[in-house]
């Protein structure tokens, strides 16, 4: 009995889960009410409240969703041994990122996430988390890199895995708002870029 029980709330939980998302998506997070969530579902007010206390905690629920699948992924690529290069780190990832953003996936409401992270606090705090966390994997790519002899043996590895880190949001909001941009053309245009040694003027000593 307590494992049919388990199920039937994990069942019930995902079933407001995907009313939410289907919500969002059509109508964004500002627009859709908890009464649009209680008709999507088919639930009544009282059970979808037995699950989450707000509309923030159930974005906060996609989002988690969203951000582990896509952590889960980078960490396992930038982790490999020998360190990849980063124009195949790069298109791998991106690739993912497509994966993970069709009609029905939590990531597409990643934008909105974002913008709801400016002015709400909490969700602020969580969302920083979290993007301090993947942050915190481009910093130790490029760190690999240096010490394999990929990168100058003087690279600033959390400046530069900053700015690689930048990359990721970049291309979301390219494909999602723009929608002309593909993996495939990311990495030809980063391998572009990286062959170069024009392109930054020398530091100043």
């Amino acid at each position: 009995m307590p494992r049919v029980s388990e199920e039937h709330l994990e069942r019930r939980r995902t079933q407001i889960l995907d009313a939410a998302r289907a919500c969002f998506i059509r109508k964004g997070f500002h627009e859709t009410s908890m009464q649009d969530i209680f008709a999507e579902s088919g639930l009544s007010a009282g059970a979808v409240y037995r699950y989450f206390k707000s509309k923030t905690e159930i974005i906060q629920a996609l989002a988690s969703t969203a951000i582990a699948s896509l952590a889960g992924y980078v960490a396992t690529v930038l982790a490999e041994d020998p360190v990849p290069p980063l124009d195949d780190a790069v298109g791998r990832l991106t690739a993912k990122i497509v994966e993970l953003s069709g009609p029905g996936d939590n990531l597409r409401l990643a934008p909105q996430a974002w913008a709801l992270a400016l002015y709400d606090e909490e969700f602020g705090a969580y969302v920083r988390g979290r993007l301090l966390d993947l942050r915190a994997l481009w910093i130790q790519y490029v760190a690999r890199l240096r010490d394999a002899g990929r990168l100058p043996a003087d690279t600033d590895a959390t400046a530069a895995g900053k700015a690689l880190f930048g990359m990721m949001p970049g291309f979301i909001i390219q494909y999602l708002l723009v929608g002309d941009v593909t993996p495939d053309e990311f990495r030809r245009g980063l391998r572009s870029l990286a062959v170069s040694s024009t392109l930054t003027q020398a530091a100043q000593g």
